[in-house]
């Protein structure tokens, strides 16, 4: 039987050793291959969703029309003399301006002034022949009945002779004229002299179709929205051009008949128009108060559209995992959407790093920064030349 040779101390202390740097690297990689396995969270921006008052308007389109409509037309025949204004400026209440010959009229007033003193003689005598019985009571009612036709045939030729003189109803600004000295023209013709528009204020009428004015009564009755009066009448006004016009109007009444071509009703505002900005015949956009809602805010870049066109969202529920949520969405306020449903105050939404995120995955949510300072460029060195 065969003895090994004895095992020396060193020999067993350089395989301890050995031993132990083996575990060591098993370890280290062990730890690596961990750290590998667990990558960071990835970080995304969430708004805290929260109620907050807005002030909700809608943007219609409109046109003007004058406050105010006079058509001249003439109340006698005859022949225009002169005409007593400068087409296109501003005119008064009772200002002249159309002359028709008054010699006609002038004539058969003195036709008429020239037989009345006989005839109030004769009225007068068969009267107090009367009383003396010596004229019949049916001579003394012809007398009197002659004496009351010319009495009205001398009132007529006074309106007549004063109809010569045509002056304007309502101030304003005058258009042209469609005649000129020495025209004929005839009572009450349909062709009108000249027309005057009062535009100052100015009319702003503007359709509202049934069904916005269904939405909007039933947001009222559910109180979902609060008209309180204040400023509820007050409307804005946008011309052609796009710029503000810088006075408000003030919506005067909605009509009570709906258009049954367009299934629509006429809402009247009245602008003041002091400087004659606003022209009748104009289209502009108004942009009218509905009311003050309790409304959800969210920036407009977190919202998305499934495969279907629906608008949806991304949230971080209370596990700090990635939540889908489909949307309803009211209207577009600026850079932000209102949503009618689908959010609760309290919901944390994705507005940045959607595209790394999927549905039911683990994120870290940190707040959403909507004024992010620009990046700091150093500055260039100046180079001087002499």
């Amino acid at each position: 039987m065969q003895h090994l040779p004895p095992v020396s101390d060193s020999l067993i202390k350089g395989k301890t050793v050995l031993a132990a740097i083996l575990c060591g690297l098993a370890v280290t990689a062990c730890n690596r291959q961990s750290q590998v396995a667990k990558p960071p969270l990835p970080e995304v921006a969430v708004v805290t969703v929260a109620r907050q008052p807005v002030l909700l308007t809608t943007e219609l389109p409109g046109r003007t029309s004058s406050y105010r409509i006079a058509e001249i037309r003439p109340q006698v025949n005859g022949l225009i003399q002169k005409r007593l204004f400068t087409e296109g400026a501003d005119v008064q209440a009772g200002q002249a301006l159309y002359q028709i010959d008054p010699a006609p009229f002038q004539a058969a007033l003195d036709m008429v002034q020239a037989n009345l003193p006989a005839l109030r003689l004769r009225a007068d005598r068969f009267k107090q022949a009367l009383a003396d019985k010596a004229v019949s009571q049916q001579d003394f009612d012809d007398a009197d009945a002659a004496l009351k036709q010319a009495e009205a045939q001398l009132e007529t030729a006074r309106i007549n002779l004063n109809y010569t003189h045509i002056v304007s109803p309502i101030s304003g600004r005058i258009g042209a004229s469609t005649v000129t000295e020495g025209a004929i023209v005839t009572a009450y013709q349909p062709t009108v002299l000249a027309t005057i528009q009062q535009l100052d204020p100015i009319y702003v009428d503007v359709p509202q179709s049934t069904a916005e004015t269904l939405r909007l009564q039933r947001l009222l009755n559910t109180g979902r929205i609060n008209n309180d009066g204040t400023n509820a009448n007050q409307v804005q006004l946008i011309l052609e051009d796009g710029t503000k016009y810088p006075l408000e109007g003030t919506l005067q009444f909605r009509d009570v008949s709906v258009d049954p071509t367009t299934a629509s009703v006429v809402l009247r505002m009245v602008f003041p128009n002091p400087k004659g900005v606003l022209l009748p015949g104009m289209f502009v956009r108004t942009v009218v108060q509905e009311g003050v809602d309790q409304a959800i805010l969210i920036p407009q870049q977190a919202v998305s559209r499934d495969t279907k066109g629906n608008p949806a969202a991304l949230i971080v529920n209370a596990a700090g995992q990635v939540e889908p949520r489909l949307l309803s969405l009211d209207r577009a306020i600026g850079d932000q959407w209102l949503v009618a449903t689908g959010l609760t105050p309290g919901d944390r939404v994705i507005v940045e790093g959607m595209l790394k995120v999927r549905p039911g995955a683990a994120v870290n949510a940190v707040p959403f920064d909507n004024n992010p300072k620009p990046p700091v460029t150093p500055a260039q060195p100046v180079s001087t030349s002499k």
